[in-house]
């Protein structure tokens, strides 16, 4: 006899690991860049800001980390860091579901954003679906192609908030460049580090990145140097902009107890990528403090 319970338990379990492999923890990361450069351009609260808040917070992730567990699965399964906060092993038994949700989750927005958008935002949009994909999917795989891995993985952080600066129509000041250009440093020194500690499983699975290229220590030093210069960069935006050069240090600090690992310690690198998740909560608060000093001072 069939159990009752059993469609009911099939369809908790499935949404578990989809939720799950869309990285709760790092929806934030996306929506508020988006958000944040949206209502800073001017935008207001629009049906722009909501839709493209609610599609970067949770379907954007679902695309962006959905896909990377689908074909990452060989490696995950040697990875002793997955399975609970940094993502979760898929089964294979969802690989098809998730493949599906990502598409119809995601398509109904990117349609309209599209529609609310014009040429110059619809090809950010473009950019930032296709860096998405592009990370993960067979026969692109960029996040086996060393340094492109870095670029490409920044780009899924800083596209939302280009978007969100285009889909307002804003002025791409200097200020508003060199910004962009710190978070983008910031996103390659960020990605970098965390690849670190992946090494020996990706080895182990075939997989090249930045870190199985240039190795533990010279990886945690390009990090460690990029932060700094995400820092810099910052210095000519002005004040009150400009105070948040000091939010880089942090990150520096805390990738610095890395600077000589041996690959074959590489998975030490794991609690300065734990530090790395709550850093980027303390930060983006902190952030905020300063966005709305920048508008009040206006």
């Amino acid at each position: 006899m069939t159990d009752p319970a059993a469609p009911a338990a099939d369809r908790t379990a499935a949404l578990r690991q989809l939720v799950g492999s869309s990285r709760p923890v790092s929806w934030v990361n996306t929506a508020y860049p988006f958000a944040a450069a949206y209502l800073l351009a001017g935008g207001g609260i629009t049906p722009a800001l909501v839709i493209g808040t609610l599609w970067f917070l949770i379907p954007y992730n679902l695309l962006m980390y959905g896909v990377n567990d689908v074909f990452d699965y060989e490696s995950d399964l040697r990875n002793p860091r997955k399975g609970g906060l940094e993502g979760v092993v898929l089964s294979r038994r969802w690989h098809r579901l998730t493949l599906w949700a990502a598409a119809l989750t995601n398509l109904p927005f990117v349609v309209a954003l599209v529609l609310l958008g014009d040429l110059a935002s619809t090809l950010v949009l473009a950019v930032s679906v296709f860096a998405v994909i592009a990370y993960s999917a067979p026969g692109l795989r960029f996040k086996e192609r060393p340094v492109l891995d870095s670029v490409t993985s920044s780009t899924h952080f800083v596209s939302p908030a280009v978007f969100g600066l285009a889909l307002a129509d804003a002025a791409f000041t200097t200020p508003v460049v060199l910004a962009l250009a710190a978070f983008f440093v910031w996103g390659m020194a960020s990605q970098a580090f965390g690849a670190v500690q992946d090494i020996a499983a990706d080895r182990e699975a075939g997989i090249s990145s930045i870190a199985t290229w240039l190795g533990a220590a010279p990886t945690v030093r390009a990090a460690f140097v990029a932060y700094l210069v995400a820092g810099v960069l910052l210095l000519p935006t002005g004040w009150p902009a400009a105070l948040a050069a000091v939010l880089v240090l942090p990150y520096a600090a805390s990738v610095a107890p890395y600077l000589s690992l041996a690959d074959a310690d590489c998975e030490r690198a794991n609690a300065g990528w734990r530090r790395f998740i709550w850093l980027n909560l303390v930060t983006g608060f902190l952030v905020t403090q300063l966005f709305i000093w920048m508008t009040l001072a206006s």
